[in-house]
């Protein structure tokens, strides 16, 4: 009687296993929350540096990397503290810091590790690019359930972190995992009877762990408010546009003369810590880059074929035109490629859209028809300056991110940000840096002072004006702007003056202006990808800023 018993209890597990195992029955949305705000803002050490019993360690409130690697006499340390993620920085000539980056997905997080102790290096690795989550619940969607086969999206209440792009899904029996590809994070879960345990790894180290039950009510994200407002300018009809949610989704709006913050306001939660998703407006720091090698002579003038920098695998795609394709095409968006990202009807071949699914840009971009003779027609499309970060990562010595970091970023006191990668691991010259509206501000005065910032010129003051340059129309535009070395030109109207302004622009509303004519700029940040308004500041500008600083 008991073993009948027993066999009968194993069929009824049994069957009720395999029946929760069917990945149909889990597709909803699932909701928990984290133990607490902090989980993500990792701290990071360095110990022991230069001796046998060195180690590079990761934690939170527990420990999560604990790797080991011995002294090293090479100029850059370089650490693969795990699969796919990796450290590597220089130690400071005064042997105080270590500037660095912690390679994890698609994106490279610059740390600055300050010295703490005899060979002991202390930093803050924000894993989610906030300074502290606002929300602690988190979500996850998953969707397309059919037996073993599923997608899964997890979600945080704090809608300040940008997101994930998560891919790999898999299951076996009842565990299910897949991968975020863009921070790198890797999410493991347990199906359980109406639950889902869930935690997120970095590497085989346990970041959080929580239990997800259905959800039977709307996700509560976002919301934020925020209390910061520095500078004596009154702009209180911009204000209460953007907290009415007239003018939506602008998280931070600042304005310097001379360098001095005349206004600096931010809004929906945001402050001066976050890193902003600056997507394209960073191609203007892509060109500040190029001007870094132009400067050290790293390459001779920017009339140089891009065939000149690009490895011999490629040159297979050079014919006669192609091979006319210089640094300055490419720096002004007119290689005469199809590349062409938006404002046409038909699809263009080397487009972001088309390169970027592909295993190899650079091929993909090359092996497009050229549509125009070079330096002839200007169109739009984020192909150029990607191909100028094959370039220079070709002529630089050290990797192209330490490059920048040493030449660019350190000498403007620049150390909160984040750069997304291409899928060689390489800086992604066509956008996706992430800095602070305050360092965004800093980048717009260096151009601003013709090159010169703390007292020290950074950048030539030939270059500045090559690049402020108007050299040809953007024909895939609306506005048919005038365009400089990835720069955009505009002109403002106010009370019958003309304001010219010199503009670093990103998608969904992230803008550098530069008004020399006012000895001004203005950066404002948005969050504005599907609804249309992705050109909001420069309403802003024109409507709200203008008229209270133009006397």
């Amino acid at each position: 009687m008991r073993t009948q018993n027993l066999i009968a209890l194993l069929i009824i597990l049994f069957s009720f296993s395999t029946n929760a195992q069917n990945m149909a029955e889990y597709t909803s949305g699932w909701e928990g929350e984290m133990e607490n705000s902090k989980l993500f803002n990792l701290k990071v050490e360095i110990r022991n540096l230069g001796f046998e019993n060195a180690s590079f360690e990761i934690f939170n409130n527990k420990s999560i990397i604990d790797y080991s690697f011995g002294s090293t006499s090479t100029p850059i340390l370089e650490i693969p503290f795990a699969e796919n993620h990796s450290f590597k920085g220089a130690l400071s000539e005064n042997g105080k810091e270590i500037n660095g980056f912690i390679k994890s997905g698609m994106l490279l997080y610059h740390i600055k590790l300050t010295q703490s102790g005899n060979g002991t290096f202390i930093g803050v690795w924000n894993l989610l690019m906030v300074d502290g989550l606002k929300s602690l619940n988190f979500y996850l969607s998953v969707e397309n359930g059919s037996g073993n086969n599923y997608e899964a999206y997890p979600i945080f209440g704090d809608d300040r972190f940008t997101g994930t792009w998560c891919a790999n899904f898999q299951k076996k029996n009842d565990s299910i995992s897949f991968v975020d590809f863009k921070t790198g994070l890797k999410f493991k879960g347990k199906l359980l009877s109406q639950k889902i345990q869930l935690g997120i790894y970095l590497g085989d180290g346990l970041v959080m762990q929580t239990d997800l039950k259905k959800s039977t009510s709307d996700w509560q994200i976002g919301g934020f408010t925020t209390n910061i407002n520095n500078g004596n300018l009154q702009l209180t009809e911009m204000e209460s546009l953007i907290l009415k949610d007239s003018l939506p989704n602008t998280h931070a709006v600042l304005i310097s003369k001379k360098g001095s913050i005349l206004y600096e306001n931010y809004f929906g939660g945001y402050n001066p810590q976050i890193p902003h998703d600056m997507r394209s407006a960073s191609k203007s720091i892509s060109s500040a880059i190029v001007g870094m090698a132009k400067d050290k002579s790293l390459f001779q003038n920017v009339d140089q074929s891009i065939f000149e920098f690009l490895p011999k695998e490629y040159h297979i795609n050079k014919d006669s035109l192609k091979s006319k394709i210089d640094i300055k095409s490419l720096l002004t968006m007119s290689s005469g490629l199809d590349a062409v990202d938006f404002g046409i009807k038909r699809k263009s071949l080397a487009s972001e859209d088309n390169y970027q699914p592909t295993r190899d840009w650079t091929k993909t971009i090359l092996q497009a028809p050229m549509i125009n003779e070079p330096n002839k027609h200007g169109n739009y499309g984020s192909a150029n300056p990607y191909l100028l970060g094959v370039a220079m990562d070709s002529i630089v010595a050290e990797p192209l991110e330490m490059f920048m970091d040493k030449n660019l970023f350190q000498k403007l006191g620049i150390s909160n940000y984040i750069v997304q990668t291409d899928m060689t691991g390489r800086p992604y010259f066509g956008g996706g840096m992430y800095l602070t509206p305050r360092d965004m501000m800093k980048f717009g005065e260096l151009y601003l002072n013709k090159g010169k910032l703390f007292g020290k010129q950074i950048l030539s003051e030939n270059w500045i004006q090559d690049s402020f340059k108007n050299y040809r129309v953007l024909e895939n535009t609306n506005d048919k702007n005038g365009y400089g070395y990835l720069w955009w030109h505009y002109t403002y109207q106010y009370n019958g003056t003309s304001i010219k302004s010199k503009e670093a622009r990103g998608a969904g509303g992230q803008y550098i202006f530069v008004l020399p004519k006012l000895e001004m700029v203005v950066v404002i940040t948005s969050g504005n990808y599907r609804n249309g308004k992705t050109q909001q500041p420069e309403l802003i500008l024109e409507k709200y800023i203008l008229p209270y600083i133009v006397n």
